[in-house]
């Protein structure tokens, strides 16, 4: 199952944001240079190591990748473009950016070599949420950024919006719904803030002094972004994402059916002949390991088929429309029906899944216990 599908981190930013887990570092001081000579070279070694199937997606992360300048952004896609040749010609090619950072020069540099989607960290249009959350951008510069997109020639645009956040309300998540959907983006990732260790936040919530909605806030929240999204003509695909038809992530389509990626640069996962790596993710380190002519490779592990069942079932059960018997069939040799009898009959007694011939997926209250749905695999092979 040769790799289709290519992640590239750029984890440079400038600044860190309070609740970022991310392997990203403030750019100033740098070796940004550096950094994108190595990411060409492991480029070089992972092509000749494994060698790619046409490639269908290829997502830069971060980090902000729009942090870099024109010319660096030009070599970086260019290098992209050398060792990785091969492309469908409805490749799905996706940058993120953060609002503010991503002028007309870089933009024009972005569609020139082939960049067809940007995806914008908005996350809230309150502004004073904006300042507490450690983000450098305004409401302003999000909807100075997309017209700019637009402008530019991009055609597909998603957003990040963010709930959960300290002294958020119902309504701040209603209002900037409604100013993020005033412009028109083709798609909607919407998630709730997860209080990560190693984070500003993190400290704070030792402390006491983070303040978060409850529950129930929380839920409603989720419910109220889900039904207001539906009306407005965005499909929910995913447990967190949302589109227009035919603009769906076809990269992040790529990790929730489990099939193999390059993970690239510094921090990156990866999934290449059943093996999950994960690179260092020091970028003096990144950088020193590829010099001396090595994958940067921190830790990796053979999936066994065991996992990779599980995985298959946790992942693709976030889809909305669930699991395909017949695919897993054709991948395992063997129903899940038979995988994961009883695991499957349990869910389906507490409503948490439905089960039919053709598909398993996650009910209306399934989707609101994911994290119970998907933990419930876990160990869970009846082999």
């Amino acid at each position: 199952m040769p790799p289709k599908a290519i992640y590239v981190h750029i984890p440079f930013c400038a600044n860190k944001c309070h609740y970022c887990d991310f392997n990203s570092y403030v750019v100033n001081g740098q070796p940004v240079e550096d950094y994108l000579d190595a990411l060409a070279l492991e480029m070089e070694m992972a092509a000749a190591r494994t060698k790619p199937e046409q490639i269908r997606t290829i997502y830069i992360g971060g980090g902000t990748p729009t942090i870099l300048t024109p010319a660096q952004m030009k070599k970086l896609l260019r290098d992209l473009k050398f060792h990785f040749p091969d492309r469908a010609e409805d490749l799905e090619f996706t940058v993120e950016a953060n609002p503010g950072t991503t002028g007309p020069e870089l933009l024009s540099v972005m569609r020139e070599e082939g960049v067809n989607r940007i995806s914008f960290g908005a996350q809230t249009f309150r502004q004073d949420l904006l300042k507490k959350i450690g983000r450098i951008h305004g409401a302003g510069e999000i909807r100075k950024s997309v017209g700019q997109a637009r402008k530019a020639g991009f055609d597909n645009i998603s957003l990040d919006l963010m709930f959960g956040l300290p002294t958020q309300t119902v309504g701040d998540v209603e209002q900037s719904l409604r100013e993020a959907v005033s412009l028109e983006p083709e798609h909607f990732s919407c998630y709730s803030l997860k209080v990560e260790e190693g984070t500003r936040f993190y400290v704070l919530q030792q402390q006491n002094k983070l303040v978060l909605p409850d529950e129930d806030e929380e839920l409603e929240m989720y419910q109220w972004t889900r039904s207001y999204l539906n009306k407005k003509g965005y499909i929910q695909y995913e447990v967190s994402n949302f589109a227009r038809p035919g603009f769906e992530s076809r990269h992040n389509i790529t990790y929730w059916l489990n099939e193999e990626y390059y993970g690239l640069g510094a921090g990156a996962h990866g999934y290449v002949d059943r093996v999950r790596y994960a690179n260092v993710k020091g970028v003096e380190e990144y950088i020193y390991e590829i010099k001396t002519g090595s994958l940067p490779v921190e830790e990796f592990y053979v999936v066994s088929t065991s996992e990779d069942m599980e995985n298959y079932m946790i992942l693709g059960l976030r889809l909305l429309k669930g699991v395909k018997r017949s695919r897993f069939v054709q991948r395992y040799g063997i129903d899940a029906g038979e995988v994961f009898a009883t695991t499957l009959k349990n869910l389906q007694q507490s409503n948490l899944l439905t089960v039919d011939d053709n598909w398993i997926r996650l009910t209306d209250q399934g989707l609101l216990f994911g994290n119970h749905v998907f933990a419930s695999f876990l160990g869970s092979v009846e082999l």
